[in-house]
């Protein structure tokens, strides 16, 4: 696919679609699925906006590739044990910052809303993705992920991907 042959419309069509697809996984609890949005070289960074801000490396979460997604997956179903939660994505519209032929690199912006066993619904992370997206596998993929999120708090472990 080369995007340059996109509209303006399509290409927010279709890098929006993907962006829901992304929250829908990770709202329904479908982590397993989830890793297949990457390539398989790729980078997901979930890091504090101050550290971003300054240069700093230190993140949340930091994978370099599809296969250290799929083992975060399998640690949190078979290794981890921490309180169920249930999260809900808020999605701001796609901006596109740059278009090449192979490479589309947009922003949005991010609510993520959990819900504890007793019901009570709160603010759990709040912040901005950094995408990078490509064609590979005969489907849009996020090449890189990056979440930069301006939560200073976080309430429990960040065990689910944002």
């Amino acid at each position: 696919m080369n995007f340059r042959t996109l509209t303006a419309a399509e290409l927010h069509y279709e890098i929006s679609a993907l962006q829901v697809e992304y929250a829908d996984l990770l709202d329904d609890d479908r982590l397993e699925d989830w890793p297949e949005l990457f390539t398989e070289t790729c980078l997901y960074q979930v890091i504090a906006r101050e550290n971003a801000d300054r240069g700093l490396g230190v993140a949340a979460i930091f994978c370099t590739s599809r296969a250290m997604l799929v083992d975060r997956v399998v640690s949190l179903r078979r290794a981890n044990i921490y309180p169920l939660r249930h999260h809900r994505h808020i999605l701001s519209a796609v901006r596109v910052t740059a278009v090449a032929d192979d490479l589309v690199q947009a922003q949005s912006s991010y609510l993520v809303l959990q819900t504890r066993a007793d019901g009570a619904t709160e603010i759990y992370n709040a912040g901005k993705y950094l995408d990078h997206i490509v064609f590979a596998y005969g489907r849009l993929r996020f090449s890189r992920k990056i979440a930069i999120f301006d939560t200073n708090r976080v309430d429990t472990l960040m065990v689910t991907p944002i």
